[in-house]
């Protein structure tokens, strides 16, 4: 966080974990604010406690083992500002023991997208989700509108996805703004992740089949009128 050259808070949610955990010195920073809670409730409920916690009118999230290279701020920031986004996503790469970097290419097209269309680029629930969730820097107001996170045991930032891309027209960029560490204690490298997996995404992409469903009927509705007469 420290090599971002924008101004930032850091929410810390602990999902269970003691705040002695967390080194003093970055406790002491005036910056960080550490919501620990009293018992694990899972990513999802942890992510929208610390949302609680956010003054800032953008945010974005990252898991506590990866990382943000320098500039990811700023760089999706200065782009939704410049162009009145309601949000704005990049690319990520994994990162792996070695220092060395893959980028991963999503379905996505690097442009600017209308509300609801970062889901068409998710063609089935079994095929790969259309943005990385830790890439999207949206506006705090649209996050706080459309729900956080979902109340599921993983995936939960799924349907966050999909929620904040149907909100608000905005931007992928073809730049790397996530550095996702690839080691073996990874939630999603332990046994028995994969079992719930497609229901995760089954419940995400539903999500956006029918906040689609809902922007074409009003699109086509109209207004309606009444007259009465005595």
């Amino acid at each position: 966080m420290c090599e971002q050259d924008v101004a930032w808070e850091w929410v810390l949610a602990l999902d269970g974990v003691s705040e002695g955990g967390v080194p003093e010195v970055i406790r002491r920073d005036r910056r960080v604010k550490v919501v620990a809670l009293q018992r694990p409730v899972g990513a999802g409920a942890a992510r929208n406690f610390a949302v609680n916690e956010v003054t800032a009118e953008w945010l974005t999230t990252s898991d506590d083992d990866d990382v943000l290279p320098s500039q990811s701020l700023s760089v999706r920031l200065r782009h939704a500002q410049a162009h009145g986004l309601g949000w704005c996503a990049g690319w990520s790469a994994d990162l792996h023991p070695d220092s060395s970097t893959i980028t991963w290419l999503c379905s996505t097209p690097p442009k600017f997208h209308a509300p609801g269309a970062v889901w068409r680029h998710w063609k089935t629930p079994e095929s790969t989700i259309p943005i990385g969730p830790t890439t999207l820097l949206a506006r705090t107001e649209i996050v706080r509108a459309c729900g956080g996170y979902a109340a599921l045991p993983q995936g939960e930032d799924y349907a966050y996805l999909v929620g904040v891309t149907s909100a608000a027209r905005g931007a992928l960029l073809p730049t790397v703004v996530y550095h996702y560490r690839k080691h073996p204690e990874q939630m999603t490298a332990q046994p028995g992740y994969s079992v719930m997996e497609l229901q995760a995404r089954r419940f995400a992409w539903n999500h956006g089949k029918y906040l689609e469903s809902l922007r074409t009927e009003a699109r086509f509705q109209g207004p309606h009128f009444a007259s009465t007469s005595t």
